[in-house]
């Protein structure tokens, strides 16, 4: 079992800057791929990014060249540094753990509740 926490979300200007954490309880977090989903009202949770056990990392296409993924395994946690926001990044914002790397939402075993980040223009 992996409890996830987020925390970091909150409202900034268009082209500002925020860092999301993301903990985790046990032992295991560096068995697990992390992912970063994201839901915006009246729309489908969708992928942002992910980083594998190994480091690598993967960005959505809309993300790629502002959002960092980067893991911390001393501290089991994962971050995401969303850099030159845009209003349409306004959503709640998720960290999932799931033992393979996939993109789909569906297949992550273990979820955050969300923290929400706004971005007005």
């Amino acid at each position: 079992q992996v409890q996830l926490v987020e925390s970091g979300g909150g409202w900034v200007q268009a082209g500002g800057s925020l860092r999301l954490s993301c903990a985790a309880s046990g032992r295991t977090f560096n068995s697990y791929a992390m992912g970063w989903f994201r839901q915006a009202p009246g729309k489908e949770r969708e992928f942002v990014g992910l980083i594998s056990r190994s480091g690598n990392t993967y960005y959505a296409d809309s993300v790629k060249g502002r959002f960092t993924i980067s893991r911390e395994n001393a501290k089991s946690t994962v971050y995401l540094q969303m850099n030159s926001l845009k209003p349409e990044d306004t959503a709640v914002y998720y960290c999932a753990a799931n033992i393979g790397v996939s993109n789909a939402a569906s297949v992550y075993d273990y979820w955050g509740q969300g923290t929400q980040v706004t971005v007005s223009s």
